[in-house]
């Protein structure tokens, strides 16, 4: 560490050690494209040499940018949508940005607009959505921008930046790794069909089906939770006839096989239960659960790395879909026999 004295390093100091201008320091902390690598790398080691903390106020002002993200998060207690908000704060702290978070709550007085003007009163330099619901994309596309919007939902729009993790891909995983059990009659129980990514599965797995020429069943319509699939289980008079259930998320799966077992019914031996999302606990169930994992990592790197290059006024893909992937446990088996 060098000796600078009591005062604290100032960005001429850093320019000194690194033998550029000061100019060029502030380039380099801006993220400038035109700096030479070679450049880049003494500057920063002169930063880190003098623990060199720039002055954010300052750089705002030169900027007008305060260097803040502003994430708007409905149903912010599931774990889909706390799990991305997680990952866009560690992914924006990772780049110098910090976030703002407004929770959207169902029956909340507060509407889009109002989280939207709410955050870019506190000077955001950009907003992303976690919407799960048509509805809130509808109300969404009514609101009056004036910073980078960006939308964490299913599919392709075109009115926003859209980021997704790709649920068609994770709900096909799912459908084939069954089928190449042996299974060709399979229930899917889906989330809320006004949430997107329910939807989105839901219109995967008849699609996949489909293709692999299973048996057409309809699909019940559950609420994400482990009572909802619970009480469904428990109110079978029989062993179905399907031979697998797809459950559209882990709480319904888990409610699934503990209803199963209190009816007598063994899994995977009798009806195999697969989910999707990979909660922290899903590998702990009895049995542990096949389910498909989402990561959310990734995805808010790429939230954070759209908005970023949208401030900048950089040229970046209208849509980014971030790949899921099947992890397999032992609550899937081979297809019994169906007499």
């Amino acid at each position: 560490m060098a000796n600078v004295g009591s005062d604290k390093p100032n960005i001429r100091q850093v320019a000194s050690i690194a033998g550029v201008s000061h100019m060029t320091v502030s380039r380099v902390l801006n993220d400038h494209p035109n700096i030479k690598p070679e450049t880049r790398r003494r500057v920063l080691e002169a930063i880190e040499e003098l623990d060199y903390r720039p002055n954010l106020v300052a750089r705002a002002l030169a900027t007008q940018r305060t260097q803040r993200i502003g994430v708007i998060v409905e149903s912010a207690v599931a774990f889909g949508p706390t799990s991305i908000l997680r990952a866009v704060e560690l992914a924006a702290r990772a780049t110098g940005y910090s976030v703002t978070p407004i929770a959207l709550h169902e029956g909340d007085p507060l509407t889009p607009q109002d989280a939207v003007d709410g955050l870019i009163t506190q000077g955001v330099d950009a907003i992303c959505m976690v919407a799960p619901r048509s509805s809130s994309i509808a109300a969404l596309r009514r609101v009056s921008m004036s910073v980078p919007m960006l939308v964490v939902k299913a599919d392709a729009d075109p009115t926003f930046l859209t980021v997704s993790l790709d649920q068609h891909q994770g709900t096909t995983l799912v459908v084939d790794h069954l089928v190449a059990l042996g299974h060709r009659d399979i229930l899917h129980i889906s989330g809320p069909l006004d949430w997107l990514d329910a939807r989105a599965r839901e219109r995967a797995f008849h699609a996949r089906a489909k293709s692999w020429g299973i048996r057409e069943r309809p699909i019940v319509v559950g609420d994400w939770s482990a009572d909802f699939a619970y009480d469904f289980a428990m109110g079978l008079k029989r062993l179905p006839d399907y031979t697998a259930i797809f459950a559209a998320n882990d709480d319904t799966a888990i409610g699934l096989i503990h209803g199963l077992h209190e009816r007598g019914f063994d899994v995977p031996g009798e009806i195999s239960v697969a989910g999707f999302d990979d909660v922290p606990l899903a590998r702990h169930f009895v049995p542990p659960l096949t389910t498909v994992r989402q990561d959310f990592h990734a995805l808010g790197g790429a939230v954070v790395e759209m908005l970023r290059a949208a401030i900048e006024q950089r040229e970046i893909p209208q849509f980014t879909r971030i790949p899921t992937e099947i992890v397999v446990r032992a609550s899937t088996a081979a297809a019994r026999e169906v007499r």
